[in-house]
């Protein structure tokens, strides 16, 4: 469990200062104590999980990212691949499976 714990607290401060945000900026997102960000960096206190949430929602992260770098991608991240990857592939499948109804739109 320490190891757990000490990922996360590496995590939070790696995500807060990649946004270039303060303990007490966090904390305003948090809504909480600016000594409750620092206690968990500081290794004196470790968050509840409605707060987890919060500060992955502060930080534009999946709450999993706090626990494991990179666990999943950021929401632009997601839209992009839908957008240019995944929805060109769809087309493609469709256009494959159903070719008479691409000529029927002719």
């Amino acid at each position: 469990m320490d190891d757990i714990k000490k990922d996360f607290i590496a995590n939070l401060i790696f995500y807060r200062t990649q946004k270039n945000m303060s303990q007490l900026e966090l904390s305003g997102i948090c809504d909480c104590a600016k000594s409750t960000i620092s206690g968990i960096e500081s290794r004196k206190n470790f968050p509840s999980f409605e707060l987890i949430l919060k500060i992955a929602y502060a930080l534009e992260i999946h709450p999993a990212d706090l626990f494991l770098r990179n666990a999943s991608k950021t929401r632009e991240d997601v839209r992009d691949f839908f957008e240019k990857e995944l929805s060109v592939t769809i087309k493609e499948m469709v256009e494959k499976k159903f070719p008479a109804a691409q000529k029927d739109e002719e």
